[in-house]
Order: C-alpha cells, then structure tokens, then sequence
C-alpha cells in the first residue's frame, strides 16, 4: 500500500513538474508581446488592483504606455493571458473579420442568465440569429418605441424638476431608472414602473446580477460553477436569475395567450406591411417580444426558452449602456458651459417655447447635441472592452497568437490615440462635424464595435440618448459637480463612474 501511494505522488509529482515547465514555457514566448514584467505562475496577478477604479486606470495607463506598439498582454496566472488591441489598425484586422467572431471565454458569466442569445451566440446561431432579428430594429419599428422615448422622458423631467434649484444631487439614478422602463416597455412591452418605484423586486434583481456577474468574472477563484453556488454571492446570484427569469416567462406567456389566431400565423414581415389599428385608429405599439413571437428560423417559430434568451439579451444590452451613455454626456456638457450652450441654441431653434414630444425630424435636426454625444462616448465609451477568441493562428502587429486565444479591444485606448485626436482628453464636439471625419480611419470610433458582430441596436440607442439629453437640456441648465479626477470610471461590463454623476440644475423656463 505504502508502494502504491509512493508511485501515485511521484507520478504527480512528475505530472506537475511537466505542467509547470510547458506554463513558463508559454509565459516566456507569451513575454515577447509588450507589456508589464511577468513572473512564474503569477504572470502579473500581483501587480492588478482588486479595486476596480484602480484596475480600470492602470488599463488605461497600460494602453497610453504600449499605444505605438498597437498590442499589449497581460497574463492572469501563467494559464491566462489576454492579448489587448489598443490602436485602430490592429482592431480593424480582427472585428471586420467573418472568421473571429466567437466571444471570449469571459462571456460564459452571462449564460446562466442571457443563455446563447444574439449577445453570447457563436457560430451558425449567431448568424442565423442575427439575420432573423435585424427586422425588429427596422425604421417603423423605432418609430413606434419613440413615443415610449417621450413618455418616460417627461417622467424623468418631472422628477428632475422636483430637484432642480435644491442644491447637489446625483443624477444617474435617475436616468438609469427611466433607461429601465423604457427597456422593459419596448422589449416586453411591460412597464415595470421603475422610475416610481425603484425598490421594486425586478430592479433590484436586475442591479444585483448584474454586480455579481462583475465581481465573479474578477474572482478567478469563483470562476469553477461548483464554488460559486455554494457561497452566499452564488445563492444571491441564483435567487436574482429566479426572479429575472420567471418575470420574462410570465411575460411571454401573458403575450401568447392573448394573441389571437390570425396572429399566430403572422410574420415579421406580415406585422411591416401591415400594422394592426385599435379602436381609436391609431397604430398599437409594439414590442420586441411581439416581433420575436412572430419569428421564424430555419422555418419554425423560436422555442419559448429561445425567446426567453433574446428578450433577456434585450434587457441586459439596452438598459445600463444607455444609461451610462446619457450619464457621460450630461457630465462633460454640464461641465462644458460653451458647448451647452451652443446645444441650448440649436434645441431653442428646433423647439422654440413648446414642450412637444421630440418627432424623429426633430432628430434628425439635432446635429450638434449628434455630435457632443458622439464625443462623450469616445472619451467614455459604454463598453470600455470587446472580447473575442481567436478561430485559427494569427497575426497581429506583427506578433503570432495561436487558436483560442482571448483578444480584448480597447474601445477607450483607441479612443484616444493622439494621432487621430489631438488633445485626446478634451471634450470638443467639433470632432464630428462631417467635415472632420472624411479622413478618420473607420475603426477610430467604436463605441458600438463594428464590422459584422456591430451592435444591432446602435440606432435604437442613439435615438433613446437624444431623447433623453434634448428633453434635460431643453429644460434645464446643467452644471457638473465633479472634476475628471473626480469621476474614477470603473470598466466592469459597462464604464460607469464609481460615484455617480453629481449635478446641480436650474430651470431654463
């Protein structure tokens, strides 16, 4: 017995040598890509913050320190390592590609609440089911959510004329609260109230998943699902998804038992051509939902947890990003008194003294407020990173990275290349005047990634944020509270600021 037991730990013993000396191995080469010492084991785990306003700058300090070399690495324990793209040309090369568009293993987090859907997907479902919902962003569509847009819009103004001239507050509640009933409305086509009632059960779940889903992906130690769910944060987590997800059935049953019969058979392009009227002869608002009940793949309708996916995915992409967006740029234009009022100017010139609802010519007039949010999400763009893994060997700044390799691009490093931004740090809408981006390589702004696997509802979120600030800004005379060094962006799932965004309002009427 004492014989077996001295073969069985040698023959680990030498089983772990033989690991040990294939990761230093991988370190070594893996060293020869620019970035920050490595040791043994480790790689750089000792040299990251646990904090996250820390971890986020020292990111940011990385990809201003290797920027000429357009790539970095960083390796978290010797079997972990990350290639990050800080520079527009190396980005190009990999998200325009049709052959590395599966996502990085990091977005594992999210299945257990998103499953497989369009966010999460690879491969054939992923092209298939992005062929099939792009309809449900077409122009009629998004025509429709833009009375949802005004609605909670006047919400929010209410409630921020209550605080204006009342001295300090933060603002961001406010806006992430109606970013959440407009997305629980236009996906579902439920209003969960979030902006009256905030201590409600499905928005403190939503909240709740979404800050366990940041700290495990930094918790390498709970990354194993067995650890997780047996410690408090994975019961808290499961508790979260139980509620999230019996809201979202609940949801889609209701839908389905109240569609009739001639809408069982109808199709996304049956609901385009033709718009069911109610009573009063105006056209019924839709949803997300609605269209998916209605979807075909591969000629059958979407399975229920299928749908249950992509609402979910809905949910999750359209509430915080458009929130922090709206957020960023409240903070830089109330910290920029000359472009407010350049902004004041052009939505007088749209408005005048009238208090209507924003029409989609109004939109399409508000070409500066365009341009200062486009700037805003330069400086601080809603999703500071974008990971994929890579399908076959490749080359990447001149550096060769094998099959399965996790890239991450750096949206706010590329953002603020000095070559292609002078004075990267200053917020200066004139940046996007057309006139000043003919020459811009294409890939020097992606708040929204690009290439195939770009953001679907982009045009969806762009409309959300310009209803949203030309409805503040109308109103209200915006003053930032915080310097930038104030602010401590946290780069999690999305780039939200540590502490919020404090302000001070007057009204302008």
């Amino acid at each position: 017995m004492v014989a077996i037991i001295g073969i069985l730990a040698g023959a680990i013993v030498v089983l772990l040598t033989i690991l040990i000396i294939k990761l230093e191995r991988k370190r070594i080469r893996f060293n020869k890509v620019p970035g920050w010492p490595t040791v043994p084991i480790l790689g750089n785990v000792h040299q990251l913050s646990r904090r996250s306003d820390e971890f986020t700058q020292q990111v940011y300090n990385m990809s201003k320190e290797f920027s000429p070399h357009g790539v970095f690495r960083l390796m978290l324990f010797d079997w972990y390592t990350l290639v990050l793209v800080s520079r527009a040309e190396e980005a190009e090369a990999l998200i325009s590609s049709s052959k590395h568009m599966d996502k990085s293993v990091d977005y594992r987090f999210l299945h257990p609440w998103l499953g497989t859907g369009l966010l999460t997907s690879t491969g054939d479902k992923w092209r298939s089911r992005r062929k099939m919902l792009t309809p449900t962003f077409h122009f009629r569509i998004l025509n429709d959510f833009l009375s949802v847009f005004n609605d909670q819009a006047k919400i929010l103004e209410k409630k921020l004329r209550a605080k204006s001239d009342g001295g300090d507050f933060n603002i961001y509640t406010d806006i992430a609260l109606c970013t959440l009933d407009i997305i629980c409305e236009t996906a579902m086509g439920r209003n969960v109230n979030a902006q009256g009632n905030s201590d409600s059960e499905y928005v403190q779940a939503v909240n709740k998943i979404t800050e366990l889903t940041i700290f495990r992906q930094r918790s390498p130690w709970l990354w194993p699902d067995l650890i997780f769910n047996l410690t408090r944060d994975g019961k808290d987590y499961k508790k979260c998804l139980k509620i999230l997800h019996e809201f979202t059935e609940k949801v889609i049953r209701e839908k389905e038992e109240a569609r009739s019969e001639a809408e069982m058979t109808l199709t996304m392009d049956d609901i385009l051509k033709k718009r069911e009227e109610d009573d009063m002869g105006k056209k019924k608002r839709l949803a997300f939902l609605d269209m998916l009940l209605c979807a075909v793949e591969n000629g059958n309708k979407l399975p229920f947890l299928d749908v249950r996916e992509e609402v979910d995915t809905f949910m999750f992409e359209g509430h915080d990003t458009t929130a922090v967006a709206t957020n960023w740029a409240i903070h830089l234009i109330g910290a920029n008194p000359e472009v407010q009022e350049k902004i004041h100017q052009e939505l007088d010139g749209i408005f005048g003294d009238s208090d209507r609802p924003v029409t989609m010519e109004d939109l399409k007039e508000m070409k500066y407020l365009e341009c200062a949010l486009k700037e805003a999400l330069r400086i601080f763009p809603s999703v500071p990173f974008f990971g994929r893994s890579l399908t076959e060997d490749t080359s990447i700044a001149n550096h060769k990275f094998e099959k399965g390799q996790t890239v991450i691009i750096v949206p706010a490093a590329i953002h603020m290349d000095e070559k292609v931004y002078p004075d990267p740090e200053k917020f200066d809408p004139d940046r996007f005047l057309p006139d000043n981006i003919i020459n811009r390589h294409p890939y020097a702004f992606i708040p929204f990634s690009a290439g195939p696997r770009n953001c679907i509802g982009q045009k969806f979120a762009v409309m959300e944020e310009k209803v949203l600030l030309s409805t503040i800004l109308r109103n209200f005379h915006v003053t930032s509270k915080q310097t930038k060094e104030e602010l401590f962006p946290l780069a999690e799932l999305i780039l939200r600021p540590r502490d919020g965004i404090i302000v001070s309002l007057k009204p302008r009427k």
